[in-house]
């Protein structure tokens, strides 16, 4: 019989995850299943590892920010993870198209198939959906003070409140050594499509094509990106002449005056940063 270790951010969901590790234990054979809660991020990797070194599959229960460092100690110790989305966005299961549904989920992880898929590297962190900075990454900040806003609502509100404030930015990047200088809202280096509880930033990035893509949205007016959030979601905004993409295996990234960084909601830094693709780094339990 496999084993499992549930690695669970207690805080995930506002306090859900527990729950949702213990409908997943129960749909699961007797046994099969050990459940453990992190108290950090630095925690949840320890704990990872010494399962990884059990030789038990990590099941990663929380948002995308505890995927990630849950991720890293699974790589490093050679292992499988599993993602058992439980916090606000939830967007590198939603890239893979993992079920939410705790019993489907069971499923998936007895069923035993698994694939390889890129992470990122931000400064030696490993990051599974995207690291990005402006309006993003503000709007992030945003939604990590909790404002009394209704779950699915919070991510738009964090963008608009930040778009009608935020001074667009004289980024440089370095993108596989060829630089890229523009004015702009905000750049986004993906591995995974989704951010922000859904939006489609990145529609043409895949988790396993051993590339980034690197998408900006140059100095424009201000009430026509408010105004085109809702195409954000359908992945449709690419067509706008103030977006451009590029793709590349490494990029760094910096501003003209300190903006805030974020890998898959949680903060980095101020920037500069580094981040490259690790192609075919993890092996995930996958439908």
């Amino acid at each position: 019989m496999a084993r499992f270790t549930a690695v669970v951010n207690p805080a995930a969901g506002r306090g859900t995850g527990a729950a949702i590790a213990a409908r997943v234990a129960a749909a699961m054979p007797a046994g099969a299943v050990e459940v453990v809660h992190s108290i950090d991020h630095g925690h949840a990797h320890e704990l990872a590892a010494q399962a990884c070194a059990q030789g038990r599959t990590v099941l990663a229960v929380g948002g995308d920010g505890h995927a990630g460092c849950v991720a890293g100690a699974v790589i490093a110790g050679g292992g499988v993870l599993g993602l058992v989305p439980a916090g606000r966005g939830n967007d590198f299961a939603r890239q893979l198209g993992l079920p939410v549904d705790p019993e489907a989920l069971a499923a998936v992880f007895q069923a035993g198939r698994t694939r390889t898929v890129d992470v990122l590297t931000c400064d030696g962190r490993v990051v599974l959906g995207s690291v990005y900075a402006g309006v993003d990454s503000v709007a992030s900040a945003i939604v990590n003070a909790r404002p009394r806003v209704p779950g699915p609502l919070v991510y738009p509100y964090a963008a608009v409140r930040v778009l009608l404030t935020f001074r667009p930015a004289a980024y440089r990047l370095a993108v596989d050594g060829e630089v890229w200088a523009e004015r702009g809202y905000t750049v986004v280096i993906a591995n995974s499509g989704y951010y922000g509880g859904g939006m489609h930033i990145v529609p043409t990035a895949a988790v396993d094509d051993g590339m980034l893509d690197v998408l900006l949205i140059r100095d424009s007016s201000r009430w026509n990106l408010i105004a085109s959030i809702r195409e954000v979601y359908a992945g449709t905004h690419l067509r706008r002449t103030d977006i451009e993409v590029r793709r590349a295996r490494v990029v760094e990234l910096a501003a003209d005056r300190p903006v805030p960084v974020h890998a898959d909601g949680a903060p980095v830094g101020d920037g500069p940063v580094r981040v490259a693709v690790r192609p075919a780094a993890l092996t995930l339990l996958s439908p």
